[in-house]
């Protein structure tokens, strides 16, 4: 008797170890390696490279004299360009200076028929971009497939960017 109870809380436990595993494996993971293009000469961007560390990612820099042709190769338009580009393992490309959390919530989220964000110009108070206690309100742009843009989120404040 008893070994028939061992045996069935056994194959129920494992069962239900493995339904946990399969769980597990069908949602997205957080994607956190980055591939960072940028010009060798820039120091907002190794701010920028050090904010999304600290934040958990991990980072593989390229300095690169040839930034307008991966942002073309990553069709990234002119008028979303920013200083640096940045590229998940999935391909997803986060162009400026993006607060680390809120690529966190675009790989959680994966919307549909996006290839990714961007800050567009360099804006003042941005992870990187810090001037002592300036800010300038900024929006994350979401970037789709057939080129159009959307607003993503809008950052009011430096507080909201952590």
């Amino acid at each position: 008797m008893n070994v028939i109870y061992f045996l069935r809380h056994s194959v129920i436990f494992c069962l239900s170890l493995l339904s946990i595993i399969t769980f597990a494996q069908d949602k997205p993971s957080l994607d956190t390696l980055l591939q960072v293009y940028k010009s060798p000469q820039c120091g907002c961007c190794v701010k920028w490279v050090d904010h999304i560390e600290q934040a958990g990612f991990t980072t593989q820099v390229i300095n690169t004299n040839t930034l307008t042709e991966i942002k073309t190769q990553f069709a990234i338009v002119p008028k979303q360009r920013s200083c640096h580009t940045a590229v998940s393992q999935q391909g997803y490309v986060f162009e400026g200076h993006i607060p680390a959390k809120v690529i966190k919530r675009f790989l959680q989220e994966q919307p549909d028929n996006a290839i990714g964000l961007s800050v567009a110009g360099m804006p003042v108070g941005s992870p990187g971009m810090e001037v002592e206690n300036n800010f300038m309100p900024y929006q994350v742009v979401l970037l789709m497939k057939d080129g159009t843009t959307q607003t993503y989120t809008k950052i009011e404040s430096a507080k909201q960017q952590f």
